[in-house]
C-alpha cells in the first residue's frame, strides 16, 4: 500500500528498527555531514536530528542510504521485483482479437490508475506564506569545508515545457544566497535548462516550484532519468501503485505534490545568471564556481511543524549510491527490450554513475562489443559514460575482483581499447572542457578470427562440478 506521505516511510523506519534519533544539539554547519559520512559509509541508520542549532525543525538524513531501506522505500522485497513489473508493462503487446483485447482492459485500467490527480488541497498547504517568505527557518546544511554556502539538495524541481505542457521534475542543488533567492543547479544536458531555453525564446518568467520532504516514490521518480515527453509523477504512481495527488500553487501556474512537507514557489528569469559553486560533489570532489540560472522565491507553503530532508554527497559509498543501484536494475529490462543480446549491466558505485558502466552480452558477431558500446553512447544520460568496458556472458560483472581478472587476460591494449569524442558530465573535472571530452571503451570479449585473432583462444582452468561437489560433500571429513 503506497505511503501517504514521507511521515509513514519514518515511522516504518524507526518500527523497523533501521531510523536513529538524536537529541542532542548538532550544527548544520559540517557536523551534520561528518557524522552522516561516517553512519551512511558503514550503512548504518537514517538519521532524524531533532535539535539542529538556531532551528525548530528537524532533519532527516540517509534515509535512502541502504539496499533494505531503498527497498522499503518503494515498497518491494527487492529491487528485481519492481524491474519485472516494469518489464512485463513494456511486454505489453498490440492485442490482434476481441478476447486479446478483452483480456488488456484490466492491465490497462491499472496502468491509468498510476496517472496523477489533481485535489483541491492537501498537508502542504496547512501554512502558506505569501508575505515576505524566507528560507532562514530551514535547516538547510552546509555539507563541506569549501563549499560556497548552505544549499539544497534534495528538492524535487518541478515546471512545465511552455510548448507541450508536459509536467517535468527534477532533483537540482540549489544554493542559498538570501533568505527569497537561491541558485538552480541546471546542466546544458538537463531538461530543467532544455526547458529553460524554451522560455528564453517566449522572453518569459519560468515557473518553479522546489518540493522538499515529498513520498519516497515520488522522491525517487525525480531523479530517475526518463525521455523528456514522459510525467515522472507517471513513474511515481507506477512505484506507489497509486495515483500522486497535486494541488495548484499558490502564486505560479504549476501542481505539485499534496504531501510535500514544504513547498517553495517562485521563478528563474532566463537572463539572470549569478556565480554558484563552489559544491561537495557526489564524485567525491569539488565542482568549481560557474554561472547558472536564480530561483526567486514568491510563496512558501509548508505542513505544520514540517520534516526538512536533505542529502549529503561525497566520496562514495553514500546514500545516492544506493538510490542510483535501483535505477541501475530498474532500466536493465527497458535495454534489455532494445538490445535483445545484452545479459546483465552493472554501474560501481566507485564510477559515481558516470565514469564506468560494464556490461556483459551474448556476443553473436565480430564487433558486437564496439556495437553495443556506441549504442550506448547514444542513449540519454548513458552518453556521458566515460568508461564501457564490454564482456561475454558468463562474466560475474558485480564481483569486481573476477572482473578485473578477466578483462585484463582478455585484452590486447592497442587491439582493444577505443577513444571517442563527445558530451561529457558537466562535473567531470578531468575533461578538456566542462561539457566535451574523450570516452574509453573496452571490449574484452573472446575474440574472434573475424576479428583479426588468428591464434588459439585458451580454456579457463576450472575445476570439474563433480569433483567441487565431492569435495564439498567431504570437507569435513578432511579435518577442516
Amino acid at each position: 500500500m503506497a505511503y501517504k506521505d514521507l511521515r509513514e516511510f519514518i515511522d516504518l523506519l524507526e518500527k523497523k528498527g533501521l531510523l536513529k534519533r538524536i537529541s542532542a544539539p548538532v550544527d548544520s554547519e559540517l557536523e551534520i555531514t561528518e557524522i552522516t559520512d561516517r553512519v551512511s559509509k558503514s550503512l548504518g541508520h537514517a538519521l532524524f536530528f531533532e535539535n539542529v542549532k538556531g532551528y525548530d525543525i528537524p532533519l532527516l538524513i540517509n534515509a535512502f542510504g541502504t539496499e533494505e531501506r531503498m527497498n522499503l522505500a518503494l515498497e518491494v522485497n527487492s529491487i528485481d521485483e519492481l524491474a519485472d513489473q516494469a518489464a512485463d508493462i513494456l511486454e505489453t503487446k498490440t492485442p490482434q482479437s476481441l478476447l486479446e483485447k478483452i483480456k488488456l482492459i484490466p492491465k490497462l485500467r491499472e496502468l491509468g490508475s498510476f496517472f496523477p490527480k489533481t485535489v483541491k488541497t492537501g498537508p502542504c498547504k496547512e501554512v502558506i506564506i505569501k508575505e515576505n517568505p524566507s528560507l532562514n527557518k530551514f535547516p538547510v546544511i552546509k555539507s563541506w569545508p569549501l563549499d560556497e554556502g548552505r544549499f539544497i539538495t534534495l528538492a524535487s524541481a518541478f515546471m512545465k515545457d511552455p510548448e507541450t505542457g508536459v509536467r517535468n521534475s527534477g532533483i537540482y542543488r540549489m544554493q542559498v544566497y538570501d533568505d527569497r533567492t537561491t541558485g538552480m543547479h541546471w546542466h546544458i544536458h538537463k531538461v530543467g535548462a532544455s526547458i529553460l531555453r524554451k522560455y528564453k525564446e517566449l522572453k518569459k518568467r519560468m515557473p518553479v516550484a522546489a518540493c522538499i520532504g515529498t513520498d519516497p516514490a515520488v522522491t525517487f521518480a525525480s531523479i530517475t532519468p526518463l525521455p523528456d515527453l514522459i510525467d515522472e509523477m507517471i513513474l511515481a504512481g507506477f512505484i506507489r501503485k497509486k495515483a500522486v495527488e497535486l494541488v495548484k500553487c499558490e502564486t505560479i501556474d504549476l501542481e505539485v505534490p499534496a504531501n510535500s512537507e514544504i513547498v517553495l514557489e517562485g521563478y528563474v528569469d532566463p537572463e539572470e545568471l549569478r556565480v554558484e559553486g563552489p559544491f561537495g560533489d557526489h564524485t567525491g570532489f569539488y565542482s568549481l564556481p560557474d554561472l547558472y540560472p536564480v530561483f526567486h522565491i514568491t510563496c512558501i507553503t509548508h505542513r505544520k511543524n514540517p520534516i526538512y530532508q536533505t542529502i549529503v554527497v561525497g566520496k562514495p559509498p553514500m546514500e545516492d549510491c544506493h538510490m542510483g543501484a535501483v535505477i541501475e536494475r530498474l532500466f536493465l529490462p527497458m535495454i534489455k527490450k532494445q538490445f535483445s543480446e545484452v545479459v546483465d549491466m552493472h554501474m560501481p558505485f566507485e564510477g559515481v554513475f558516470h565514469n564506468l558502466l560494464i556490461l556483459s552480452i551474448k556476443k553473436q558477431y565480430p564487433g558486437h562489443a564496439r556495437k553495443m558500446m556506441h549504442a550506448l553512447w547514444g542513449m540519454g544520460q548513458a552518453m556521458y559514460t566515460k568508461v564501457i568496458i564490454v564482456v561475454d556472458e558468463g562474466t560475474d560483472i558485480r564481483d569486481l575482483s573476477s572482473l578485473t581478472w578477466k578483462v585484463l587476460n582478455n585484452i590486447d591494449p592497442e587491439r582493444d581499447i577505443e577513444f571517442v569524442m563527445g558530451p561529457t558530465e558537466t562535473l567531470d573535472h578531468a575533461s578538456r572542457s566542462s561539457t566535451f571530452g574523450s570516452k574509453m571503451g573496452i571490449d574484452a570479449t573472446k575474440k574472434w578470427k573475424e576479428e583479426g585473432f588468428n591464434r588459439e583462444w585458451p580454456d579457463e582452468s576450472k575445476m570439474t562440478p563433480e569433483v567441487k561437489e565431492l569435495v564439498k560433500k567431504r570437507w569435513k571429513e578432511y579435518g577442516f
